[in-house]
């Protein structure tokens, strides 16, 4: 049979996933003959508590990522969403006991398939004198009226493993660890959004709402699960401290997961709740589901030093233990010293930006040609770091500084390569700059950089690159070394020149850049960084002539 995931057969999928985790973790140990494993050093919890949960495969890491000392004993799994099977927990439990702990409690999401299972296992085991107790997770707060079958359990059970774990390892007795993770479970709630449903197995959701942005989904969300008319609703209000749970379904991107988590911390504090410890990752996923879930936990002290006991868990996060809320989370950047810079400087930055905010959809349509389509998003993107910047501050006094200034500022918000490349040619600019600041000293500025652009950036004029439009602008600036040479006739035709060779790169073969990696020999459009290059040129020779200067 034949599958579009990479598995060896859709039949054992479950055994080798499995069988990957122990084998690749001494800690665990699989039981001979089941899809059980358990912690390889059970004989040193003799006297103690053990804790078993489990369920179907395909929510990695749950739940055997969460196997170790100060959480779990051991993990039941059945196949990929299907509830493991009665034979396989009553050995889990039998296992256990053998090795001397004093009772086994149960940790079942709220699914009928595992209430039914865990529930037959608990009593045979208890018939054979083996003491169990089973707590039933559902932290689901999406359903506004409760239905018969009662909350799914979903990604907040992991919080009720770690509980229940430190608790166990703490040797509090099996009854009481029942009666408090339950108390818990009652403080938790948890939603999830996503394009085809609302549960872990695809189940369908209570509401279907139009795509949205990351922080009107969150407070979609947040709201829905916080709001008193709904049955399952978590109380949370203005002053209440709680964990949040920030949980990847499976298929979401690391760049969406930190953004879901920034519009949630921001929606809950922007409400007076203090969120003591955060989690962001994959805790309990449904393969490859484009989704996440946000869980909210009401916590005091005692409750926060059993989420902060430690765990050897392979998949509990290393949690800091501090509070979230109330932390700064930004450090003021060293000050610029010197003054104010002429104003003359000030409109030729901010001709250079709306001169590249007008090109942003050309230059994307001659990027698609030859790379991503994204040069003129990029060229856009250090417009508007240049725009929040000048907003912000006046810049730097000394033309050195303001080069050095700008290329931090492009490093660190333009991105690409495009970013990495200016950064390099305004940094190595801006030394000959430090001693004079005379029309020599540019033309040993622009020297300097193209040094460097060639040096790091592999490329020489004649590659199809925005070097082409610099060095050609470059070769004409060499005219402001000698004596007596004037500013804007010399930069006048350097501007024309890095015009021409920006047209001029329609006809050249790419031997540099992302456009150097296609089949084609040849494009028959111009490189979309030379025209940018030669477009901020033209903009400061516009802004120097209708200043006279």
């Amino acid at each position: 049979q034949t599958s579009k995931k990479l598995v060896n057969s859709v039949a054992g999928c479950a055994d080798d996933a499995l069988a990957g985790l122990v084998a690749c973790n001494p800690s665990l140990q699989l039981l001979q003959g089941h899809r059980v494993a358990l912690r390889s050093d059970l004989d040193s919890l003799k006297g103690r508590v053990a804790l078993l949960s489990g369920g179907g495969s395909g929510h990695e890491p749950a739940h055997a990522g969460f196997i170790g000392k100060g959480m779990l004993t051991g993990v039941i799994a059945g196949a990929v969403f299907t509830s493991p099977a009665v034979g396989s927990i009553l050995a889990a439990i039998r296992a256990v006991a053998q090795a001397g702990t004093v009772g086994t409690l149960l940790i079942v999401k709220n699914y009928t398939g595992d209430r039914l299972n865990f529930g037959l296992a608990r009593e045979q085991a208890r018939a054979e004198g083996i003491p169990v107790e089973m707590v039933v997770v559902g932290d689901d707060s999406a359903f506004t009226v409760l239905k018969k079958a009662g909350r799914r359990g979903l990604c907040g059970t992991v919080l009720i493993h770690k509980v229940a774990g430190a608790l166990a390892e703490a040797g509090v007795g099996l009854e009481e660890i029942a009666n408090r993770v339950s108390v818990v479970a009652k403080a938790m709630g948890e939603c999830w959004p996503r394009g085809r449903g609302g549960g872990i197995h695809g189940e369908a959701g209570v509401l279907r709402i139009k795509m949205a942005t990351a922080d009107e989904i969150v407070a979609h969300m947040l709201n829905h699960m916080t709001d008193s008319s709904n049955v399952s609703h978590v109380p949370v209000q203005s002053g209440s401290s709680v964990v949040l749970m920030v949980n990847n379904l499976g298929g979401l991107s690391y760049l969406e997961l930190g953004i879901i988590a920034d519009a949630a911390v921001r929606f809950l504090e922007g409400r007076g709740v203090k969120i003591a410890r955060a989690l962001v990752g994959t805790f309990m996923s449904a393969l490859e589901m484009p989704g996440v879930s946000l869980t909210l936990l009401l916590v005091d002290e005692p409750l926060l030093k059993l989420i902060d006991a430690e765990t050897t868990a392979a998949a509990w996060p290393n949690v800091a233990k501090v509070s979230v809320t109330g932390r700064k989370r930004s450090r003021a950047a060293p000050p610029c010293s010197g003054g104010t810079w002429p104003e003359q400087m000030v409109r030729v930055l901010e001709r250079v930006c709306t001169t590249l905010l007008g090109l942003e959809e050309q230059l994307n349509a001659l990027d698609r040609a030859a790379g991503d389509g994204d040069c003129g998003t990029t060229h856009s993107r250090a417009a508007r770091a240049i725009q929040g910047w000048l907003k912000e501050s006046p810049p730097p006094a000394s033309p050195a500084q303001l080069l050095s200034k700008l290329s931090l500022l492009l490093l660190e918000k333009m991105g690409g390569s495009s970013g990495a490349l200016y950064g390099l040619f305004l940094t190595a600019a801006a030394q000959p700059l430090k001693a004079k600041t005379d029309l020599a000293a540019w033309s040993a500025a622009m020297d300097a950089g193209l040094e460097a652009m060639q040096k790091y950036g592999k490329a020489a004029p004649g590659d199809r690159t925005m070097l082409d439009s610099l060095w050609a602008a470059g070769q004409e600036l060499q005219a402001w070394k000698s004596p007596g040479a004037n500013l804007l006739p010399v930069l006048t035709k350097a501007v024309k020149n890095a015009e021409a060779a920006a047209e001029a790169t329609k006809n050249m073969e790419a031997g540099a850049g992302r456009a150097s990696y296609i089949s084609s020999a040849r494009l028959d459009q111009p490189d979309p960084g030379a025209v940018a290059a030669a477009a901020i040129l033209r903009a400061i020779l516009e802004v120097l002539q209708s200043q006279g200067a």
